[in-house]
């Protein structure tokens, strides 16, 4: 078995930090914790996993945004997206809040994975981890980087999902759920405009 050959705290710290941010893949494994309980999410996290995964290793081996994909092909892909965390924004904005939350889309596998190719956080978290450690083209160190950060990743938007059954709790009532359904679903939605805001302006030649 090969040694490590990477700076591994620096590595995983940088991946945990980005894991861990609020965005639009971590809200979503929140309400879906919050309105179907801790297991629902499972799915979702391990396509989220994999797929940023998949993106981190194509990135580092050379097929970035700009090499592997034809001029305003990853805008239009910013843009699709951002419909799909439009569309689960939509779904909590329109849930009830009361305990029968069939209404609100449990999100599988594919999706998870999907939405990180779609999500210019993603792009930007691949593209900035293979230039702060000098991944290009080295395979070996590449490999070990998205195997340590596969493990975080995974945990680290995981943590998101237990913190949305520890706030079942608290959300005993329509009301309380309904509030913070309204808000999470304001929260994506907001985040799914700001983040293809800059890829439609240059769609539409306004950049």
């Amino acid at each position: 078995m090969p040694a490590l050959t990477i700076p591994f705290l620096p590595m995983a710290l940088f991946a945990a930090s980005l894991s861990l941010a609020p965005g639009p893949v971590n809200l979503i494994i929140l309400s879906t914790a919050l309105n179907h309980g801790v297991s629902a999410p499972l799915r979702f996290i391990t396509g989220a996993t994999v797929g940023f995964t998949a993106l981190l290793i194509l990135t580092g081996l050379g097929l970035s945004a700009t090499q592997a994909l034809p001029d305003g092909a990853v805008d239009v892909i910013s843009c699709l997206g951002a419909l799909v965390i439009l569309y689960f924004g939509y779904g909590l904005l329109r849930a009830e809040g009361t305990l029968d939350t069939r209404q609100i889309p449990v999100p599988g596998f594919w999706q998870g994975a999907a939405l990180q190719w779609m999500n210019p956080k993603a792009w930007i978290a691949c593209l900035s981890g293979v230039a702060l450690f000098n991944l290009q083209g080295k395979t070996l160190e590449l490999m070990q980087f998205s195997a340590l950060y596969f493990i975080v990743c995974f945990c680290g938007i995981g943590a998101w999902a237990v913190l949305g059954h520890n706030l079942t709790r608290l959300l005993n009532t329509a009301r309380r759920r309904r509030v913070l359904n309204i808000g999470l679903g304001l929260c994506l939605m907001v985040l799914a405009l700001s983040l293809s805001a800059p890829a439609l302006l240059r769609l539409i030649g306004l950049d």
